[in-house]
């Protein structure tokens, strides 16, 4: 059982951060717009919002920018020539310390009075001076020569061996920068064992390649302890260390060629076990074929004046690693479900505690909005529910309804009662002519308030009360929603789909006894169902197919009873028609076009439908067109503005409906 935990407010609680009817209300003119709620769910985690608390929620190209800011700082801050500086320096050091330990042999031997001693250490020390004088200029060059170089002086060699082995053990750590602690913390025994576990992997990668089945759950329980991510399968073992190896061939191909030699001639004086080369370059090789995707071709171009130690190798490479692996997921995010998969310990050393916060509210947008019944995934797909739809449509119906009563011009409330059969609650004194809904309870609290107390209770006409009744009408309508290129084009397509949503919340609760049927037209006309109405998107074709959309119209309202009405909103005459079962258009409009359009019209008027047209342009041609349909029809047109269109058509709507009312 799922148990919570409640606390006094005291005032300094932070309430929850996403709201999920906030969240559908900042996408929805992005979702009415595009009619597709997957784009405008993906457009929102691109851009970002504000959460309830005002604050900021970056969006992914925010933190992409970020990301990216951060590879250049890394990239403008190193140069890679300190990768041989420090080396050099340390070995001159070295080097340095040996002639001393050499000058102070020979002291030591002409101070002891044996002149055999002496005459034969002075020639010991000439002739290791000329091999420390002949050293080659080159770092790998240098370490060759002092690996088979027979020192003279014991501190010398031990500072010399300790190098080595930091160096050799530094540069399989950037090689293999996921492994556990890295390979400065490991004893040659432990690097015997790592020989051993590169044997076995390169194995697995072959047995792979032929199909086989490799054993990983007892490499893992061998080996497990060298892989801090605990990958759960071969696959991901193997992307980890294509990951690290491919960082470290990107670094090389970011060298000089000077550089990339001297660093290659390095790696094969340190790594002297030619066993284990063979492992690492086979594995290397490996691990190329089977990820070619993880660019082994590309640079780091590190372009910075601050020389970057061997040592420091691993730690950099990691970074820029994590750079590239968080920008590539949040690259391909593509909903937010897959944002579940961010590691936000990484996001938050990489970019701070703010972007993992706005990170993992990202992650949550489609979580909260499916838990509050606004969307619900069907056949792998993301939809609004029933629920949503209506969110939507009343948030569209009150925008306009607050700007009505910002004139009172919207204030269409209708009381009236009187003969019909629907209890609206309320009662009278029964008068001759009512219907008798006689309300016995109130009619014998009368007796008895008339009377007194006791039996039987005499009931005259006076103490009748009836039930009051509403008079119904019921409107049915069809909205012809223009979607051709042109209105999406002067930026009037949003504010139309607006006005349906709101017209569509406004009959279903106010008015559910009502029928609204809805039709969108372009080149040709299509029914859409009120569950696919915020999907409805504007027609990427020319033409405005009035005569189509009113022939489903009329369809559609010959199946129902009541006043009818169709509610045109377009912007444009009518420049499609449909002839022999196909589309055809011509603009100018055509007298064929002109004249089926016309003809449509004709056929609703005989059905008794009224059309109130809404046009969003003032020209002659539309002008003379509408004048006619209104001549035949006796329906009414208004001229108006996307920002104006809503105020009339539910001033239109309501006022309809209380004509009806009052003649019934």
């Amino acid at each position: 059982m799922t148990r919570f935990r409640y606390s006094r407010w005291d005032g300094t609680q932070v309430g929850f951060d996403l709201d999920a009817d906030s969240l559908l209300d900042e996408m929805t003119d992005d979702l009415l717009y595009h009619g597709d709620l997957h784009a405008a769910l993906r457009r929102m985690m691109q851009q970002g919002f504000r959460d309830r608390q005002g604050r900021d929620v970056a969006g992914l190209r925010e933190m992409l920018e970020r990301l990216r800011e951060r590879r250049r700082e890394q990239l403008d801050r190193y140069d890679l020539g300190g990768v041989y500086e420090e080396i050099a320096q340390r070995l001159d050091e070295i080097v340095e310390q040996e002639r001393e330990g050499i000058d102070r042999r020979v002291d030591d031997a002409r101070r002891s009075g044996d002149r055999r001693r002496e005459e034969l250490l002075e020639d010991l020390a000439r002739e290791r001076r000329e091999q420390l004088d002949r050293l080659p200029p080159d770092l790998a060059g240098r370490v060759g020569e002092l690996q088979r170089y027979d020192w003279m002086d014991d501190a010398a060699r031990r500072r010399f061996e300790e190098l080595m082995e930091e160096l050799r053990k530094q540069l399989l750590d950037s090689m293999f920068n996921q492994l556990h602690q890295g390979m400065s913390q490991m004893s040659p025994e432990e690097l015997a064992r790592m020989k051993d576990m590169l044997a076995e992997l390169n194995h697995m990668l072959g047995q792979r390649e032929r199909g086989e089945e490799p054993d990983f759950e007892g490499f893992m329980q061998r080996y497990g302890d060298f892989f801090p991510g605990n990958p759960q399968s071969l696959d991901e073992l193997l992307e980890q260390m294509a990951r690290s190896m491919a960082q470290m061939q990107q670094l090389l191909n970011s060298m000089t060629p000077e550089q990339r030699a001297q660093l290659q001639e390095l790696a094969n004086a340190l790594l002297d076990d030619m066993d284990l080369r063979w492992q690492v370059d086979q594995l290397a090789q490996n691990l190329r074929n089977a990820f070619p995707q993880m660019g082994w071709g590309q640079r780091m171009p590190f372009r910075g004046d601050e020389p970057m130690p061997l040592g420091q190798l691993g730690s950099v490479l990691d970074q820029l690693g994590d750079i590239d692996a968080l920008e590539n997921l949040l690259r391909n995010a593509t909903n937010p479900g897959q944002l579940a998969e961010v590691d936000l310990d990484q996001v938050r050393d990489l970019l701070g505690d703010d972007a993992a916060r706005s990170l993992e509210q990202l992650a949550r947008l489609a979580r909260e909005l499916e838990e509050a019944g606004l969307i619900e995934q069907r056949e792998g797909r993301m939809e609004l529910t029933p629920k949503g739809i209506r969110r939507i449509g009343q948030r569209a119906l009150g925008d306009l309804f607050r700007r009505l009563l910002q004139d009172r011009s919207g204030r269409h409330e209708i009381e009236r009662s009187g003969a019909g059969h629907e209890r609206s609650d309320e009662h009278k004194p029964y008068e001759f002519g009512d219907p008798f809904h006689l309300d016995v309870g109130r009619t014998l609290r009368n007796a008895i308030a008339r009377q007194g107390a006791g039996t039987p209770v005499h009931v005259r006409p006076g103490d009748f009360e009836i039930e009051r009744t509403e008079q119904l009408t019921r409107s049915a309508t069809v909205l012809m929603l223009d979607v051709s290129l042109s209105m999406e084009m002067r930026g009037r397509f949003l504010a139309a789909k607006k006005v349906a949503m709101a017209l569509h919340a406004l009959i279903s609760t106010q008015f559910p006894r009502d029928y609204l049927g809805m039709v969108s037209f372009g080149r040709v006309a299509r029914e859409v169902r009120p569950e696919r109405l915020p999907e409805a998107t504007w027609d990427f074709e020319w033409g405005t197919n009035m005569q189509h959309a009113m022939l489903l119209a009329r369809r559609l309202l010959s199946k129902q009873t009541g006043r009818k009405q169709i509610i045109m909103i377009t912007d444009g005459e009518p420049t499609a028609h449909i002839e022999n079962g196909e589309a055809w258009f011509d603009y100018p409009p055509s007298p064929r076009t002109i004249e089926l359009t016309l003809r449509e019209v004709q056929r609703c008027t005989k059905d008794g439908i009224r059309i109130n047209t809404f046009m969003l342009e003032d020209n002659y041609y539309l002008r003379e067109f509408v004048e006619r349909m209104m001549r035949m029809n006796r329906g009414r047109a208004f001229f108006t503005t996307p920002e104006t269109l809503g105020d009339y058509v539910l001033v239109d709507f309501l006022e309809e409906r209380r004509q009806q009312r009052r003649a019934g």
